[in-house]
């Protein structure tokens, strides 16, 4: 069977898989935002609290996605719940330093302005400071949703859900006529779902932002 052949008659089964890629990612990437912003928040202004924070970060993205996986077997077993706190981890990076990155970058005049107007610290992050960092932030989680797209499908390794089970199932059965199939439907399907990711934060960021700060 050609691989045109084999998309259409599996064209069902990559599309449960996929919507289940999406739904990890998804919920992965809401979570390593709220966390990564929390901590942006909290230690963009001091040196030393913001240092250790994008050092742990750091640390966390070098990790071997298939031996952090294998680490989180005998913790939080099987399944989907291993492939979110790992792809959380994985996520956080590039958010905590957006964060910090944008809301150091917001003109200390406009700031002093807002505080000159009477506003306290707590509403002028949330009036002033966050809706002008906010298109830097929404990149960090534009590069982390991408970062994810992918390393979701190694999730596949300890039974996570997503287009990662056909490729993982196409590698076991080399030498088979359908593996090479199982293997590109699955390489496709992440291709895809990344092109739509970042259409998507695209989207998001002409709808979310005014012209002045794009």
């Amino acid at each position: 069977m050609n691989f045109f052949a084999y998309l259409q008659s599996r064209w069902l089964h990559l599309l449960e898989l996929a919507i289940d890629h999406v739904v990890v990612v998804g919920i992965s990437v809401l979570i390593a935002t709220v966390v990564g912003v929390a901590l942006g928040v909290g230690t963009y202004r001091t040196d030393r609290p913001r240092q250790i924070v994008l050092a742990v970060t750091s640390v966390f993205l070098t990790i071997p996605s298939l031996a952090l996986f294998g680490i989180f077997i005998g913790v939080l077993g099987l399944g989907a719940t291993p492939v979110v706190v790992a792809l959380v981890m994985y996520a956080l990076l590039p958010i905590v330093a957006n964060t910090i990155v944008g809301l150091r970058g917001v003109d200390p005049a406009v700031v002093e302005s807002a505080q000159g107007m009477g506003m306290g610290r707590a509403l002028r992050l949330l009036r002033i400071e966050l809706p002008l960092a906010w298109p830097v932030i929404l990149t960090g989680m534009r590069v982390s949703t991408l970062i994810t797209v992918g390393i979701a499908a190694i999730g596949a390794y300890i039974s996570g859900p997503g287009l990662g089970n056909d490729i993982f199932t196409g590698l076991a059965r080399i030498g088979s006529p359908v593996a090479i199939n199982l293997v590109l439907g699955g390489i496709l399907g992440v291709i895809i779902l990344a092109i739509l990711f970042d259409m998507l934060y695209v989207l998001i960021n002409r709808l979310t932002t005014s012209r002045g700060i794009r």
